[in-house]
């Protein structure tokens, strides 16, 4: 019996332009940026909506907060935790011409005992009971190279994330597409975390959507979360304000609620 074949993993490229570097997976569709000058800067709008979690962490819990990012892009997330944030971060990607191009072109370090980079199938890391409750910040970015759709999005994985979840954590998903492919990801999330234990930012222009899902807590009333978002944007320049104005739960308006 023939051994059925692995598949094939586009090739990473890079293009400049403007004094920003960007990432390609064998399609002109962008798969991550970085500003040269500022490599430690979160350059795309959507990647910082994907630190939306920190809202969610009280600031007291964000010195232990254990990271986990599901595919690398340009590492900007994994940089941010792992240098600015000073966080311990995991990152898991199964493509090593995207880590090889990260560590050539992206200023990705090499792991130390706050940093730790694995080339694997993030569905199996997930789903390894080693893991279980391993995590407090779980940010899962994982497109295809035509950047159609998640890689990886059925039930089972979002359930595999809760689990790898402690009580008290938030992972973030980038949700690109039609809003058919939206309503069908956010129920699967909802499946597995619970509708009531969901939120989301408004699309950016570039249609990415940002979803927040946490367990083991509600979610904190309008007021709290803009004091965190005050404090996020004070500390961190993150635009952690806006954030606040964006973000809704999916049974409607924040104010004056808390998740039922």
């Amino acid at each position: 019996m023939k051994r059925p074949k692995k598949p094939t993993l586009p090739e990473a490229t890079i293009s400049e332009e403007r004094g920003v570097r960007y990432l390609h997976l064998d399609t002109p569709w962008i798969q991550g940026a970085m500003r040269i000058c500022k490599p430690l800067k979160l350059e795309l709008e959507y990647i910082q909506r994907m630190m939306a979690w920190l809202l969610l962490r009280p600031e007291s819990e964000l010195p232990a907060t254990r990271c986990l990012q599901l595919g690398l892009g340009t590492g900007a997330i994994t940089k941010y935790c792992h240098a600015v944030l000073r966080l311990p971060t995991t990152v898991v990607e199964i493509n090593p011409g995207v880590i090889a191009a990260c560590r050539a072109w992206f200023h990705l370090p090499a792991g130390d005992d706050r940093l730790t980079v694995l080339q694997q199938d993030a569905a199996r890391f997930v789903a390894d009971p080693a893991h279980i409750a391993a995590f407090d910040a779980l940010c899962v970015d994982l497109y295809d190279h035509e950047a159609a759709s998640p890689v990886l999005d059925d039930e089972d994985f979002y359930r595999a994330c809760w689990q790898v979840l402690d009580d008290g954590g938030v992972m973030s998903v980038n949700l690109f597409g039609r809003e058919a492919s939206f309503d069908r990801s956010a129920a699967r999330i909802a499946a597995a975390f619970g509708a009531d234990r969901m939120a989301m930012l408004k699309p950016t222009t570039e249609g990415n959507t940002i979803v927040l899902a946490w367990k083991g807590f509600d979610l904190p009333l309008r007021d709290e979360l803009a004091s965190r978002g005050e404090t996020l944007q004070t500390r961190w320049e993150l635009p952690a304000r806006k954030w606040v104005k964006l973000l809704s739960s999916f049974k409607g308006s924040l104010k004056g609620q808390t998740a039922s």
